[in-house]
């Protein structure tokens, strides 16, 4: 008996590179904050990975397509609750992180004798300000991290290798200054980002990879040739739009023009 908590603890560790291996070659996911709401964005080829949660809620995550369809069903099921019981406007996003989907997902990975959620999420919030916007992103071992628009939380990103993040948000925050794009702004950055991690390579020993990006690299270049293969999807939580309608997806004609 004495040996047993070693043992979950070698079971953990185990599960953790598993999981990590299993996502390390996910479709990234941007999220960037744009001069009337938020902007979620990616590239891929077969499963649909941006959805609606609430009325000013998004989701989104890389990972198995069934783990990921199960993490949404726990966060709509639970704003609708939420809505029934209380009121609409009592229906937050902290509440749906702290108290439904992060103890999901961590009760689920601790268990090791049951199938851990193969899934890296990325929620976010509309609020009525710029200020009041929200950003949470949700590992698989049910650790999160939110970030607001009051402490300049505009901008994050999901991808399969934690260097890969690194690398995005650094070229992102090159990019965007201190006041929020328009909206075609936001879409072309958030795409030139997910090109930037599409071409950076991850080298190095185990405990010290470093991403790098080649030299001279023509984000917009790539991503012309990127979306000849591979599918645009990319959501709004827009303040512009009608109170019961806040979530849009962005249609083919309006990539194209920010692809011209």
């Amino acid at each position: 008996m004495i040996d047993e908590p070693y043992r979950w603890l070698e079971a953990i560790a185990n599960r953790r590179e598993y999981i990590a291996d299993q996502l390390k070659t996910g479709s990234p996911i941007i999220l960037i904050g744009y001069d009337s709401g938020l902007l979620l964005a990616t590239i891929g080829r077969e499963h649909q990975k941006l959805f609606e949660v609430y009325d000013r809620v998004a989701f989104s995550a890389i990972g198995h397509p069934a783990d990921i369809e199960k993490l949404r069903m726990i966060g709509i099921d639970l704003a609708h609750v939420e809505g029934f019981t209380r009121a609409t406007e009592d229906v937050s996003l902290r509440r749906l992180v702290n108290y439904g989907v992060a103890p999901a997902v961590k009760a689920a990975f601790e268990q090791i004798f049951n199938a851990p959620y193969i899934a890296r999420m990325l929620f976010a919030e509309l609020g009525h300000t710029e200020e009041q916007d929200l950003i949470c992103k949700i590992d698989y071992d049910g650790s999160f991290q939110l970030k607001s628009g009051s402490d300049g939380g505009v901008c994050d990103v999901v991808a399969g290798v934690p260097q890969l993040e690194s690398a995005m948000l650094k070229w992102l925050s090159e990019k965007i200054g201190s006041k929020r794009p328009t909206r075609d702004e936001a879409l072309e950055l958030a795409l030139e980002a997910w090109i930037v991690a599409r071409h950076t390579t991850v080298e190095g020993e185990e405990d010290k990879l470093e991403a790098k990006l080649p030299q001279n690299f023509d984000a917009r270049k790539a991503l012309r040739e990127e979306v000849k293969s591979g599918t645009i999807e990319a959501v709004v939580l827009d303040r512009s739009r009608p109170e019961d309608g806040k979530f849009a997806r962005l249609s083919e004609k309006e990539f194209r023009d920010v692809l011209k």
